[in-house]
């Protein structure tokens, strides 16, 4: 699309058209490569993904580099572990006997509600689960996030930026958020 600019004082460009710049509530699109520290690739995201922006789609610090700039930014950050899915806590690992579990179960499911017969106590309520080790007689569940304990360093590029719906703006997101797209990467099958 062309766009008509004229010259004014100074050198500054008056344009008859308008970007949007991100701020609360909106939805941005974005691509980004995601790494460890290391250099070790954890995702690629080539193909465009809205987000909501303002509400539970995004790291905060994420949000914070993306905050008033417009479609074509671009950036690097270094995420430390409790600025992206925080520290690695050991006491969310545990194990439950394996006839608590259905038929099937394979390591990597995950559970966001632990199924009837398990005996821990004291679990997160807000944590998924996800199968590491199966054993004849138990399962080795983790409640930490995959990505725990990892710095990571993310290369974001925004393809877009738009206003929000009601509906996204009252749901607090556009669909599948950021932390739900990185958790299944290192997991497989969600069991709800």
């Amino acid at each position: 699309m062309a766009r008509l600019c004229r010259h004014v004082r100074r050198r500054k460009l008056l344009c008859d058209h308008s970007r949007m710049l991100i701020s609360a509530p909106c939805v941005v699109t974005l691509t980004w490569h995601l790494e460890d520290t290391l250099g070790n690739m954890i995702d690629e995201l080539v193909d465009p993904v809205e987000f909501f922006f303002g509400g539970n789609d995004l790291l905060q610090k994420v949000e914070e580099a993306l905050a008033g700039h417009e479609d074509g930014f671009h950036v690097r950050l270094h995420l430390e572990p409790e600025h992206a899915f925080g520290e690695y806590d050991a006491s969310l690992v545990f194990f439950e006997e394996r006839s608590a579990f259905p038929e099937g179960i394979e390591v990597g499911m995950q559970f966001d509600v632990l199924p009837e017969g398990c005996t821990t106590v004291g679990l997160r309520s807000d944590a998924i689960y996800t199968v590491t080790e199966i054993y004849p007689t138990h399962a080795v569940l983790d409640g930490n996030h995959p990505l725990a304990g990892i710095a990571l360093r993310i290369e974001l590029t925004v393809r877009d930026v738009r206003p929000a719906s009601a509906e996204e703006i009252e749901r607090g997101g556009v669909g599948e958020s950021a932390l739900t797209i990185l958790s299944t990467l290192a997991a497989g099958p969600r069991t709800h």
